[in-house]
């Protein structure tokens, strides 16, 4: 799997969601001190516990390819879904991510964050894929949300709702 597939190049061409939006809950700037990316995210969050949906998630991104392409896919696979979803599929990127290679990484479970597969082989570019989604955790965190709740992901059988037919 290539680092840069074509899905990495065309969310970093055109970001799907970009911009800060209001209204948010909470707001948060990551940066990566290895390289200098750096993303500024809000979130809104409706409801609470396992009612919590992601009502939006809107980000300024200014970096790599690889970051800002992970923060489109971010907003694309989480907008409008439950919170734990959510969550879900952070923990299948993550766990993908952190693999070496070894995990080519499941569509049904992180949809278009698959294409991020090949940047396992890439130390140096994990934690350019990785900035968007730890900053959405934080942001997470700092609207109240248990971000700690989801069980670690089956590789096999759990899927995050939003991607159920």
């Amino acid at each position: 799997m290539d680092l840069y597939g074509e899905l990495i190049l065309d969310h970093a061409r055109h970001p799907q969601h970009a911009g800060l939006r209001e209204p948010y809950d909470v707001e948060v700037n990551h940066v990566n001190p290895t390289c200098g990316d750096e993303i500024s995210l809000r979130v809104r969050v409706l409801g609470s516990g396992a009612d919590a949906v992601l009502e939006d998630v809107s980000y300024d991104a200014l970096g790599c390819s690889i970051s800002v392409a992970a923060a489109s896919v971010l907003a694309e696979e989480s907008l409008g879904h439950p919170v734990a979803s959510t969550l879900q599929t952070y923990r299948h990127v993550h766990a993908m991510l952190t693999s070496k290679g070894a995990d080519p990484g499941d569509p049904e479970q992180v949809g278009d964050a698959v294409a991020f597969a090949g940047v396992a082989k890439y130390p140096a570019r994990i934690k350019c894929a990785l900035l968007p989604w730890g900053a959405y955790l934080d942001a997470l965190a700092r609207a109240g949300v248990d971000i700690s709740r989801p069980p670690a992901p089956s590789p096999t059988t759990d899927r995050p709702s939003h991607l159920e037919a």
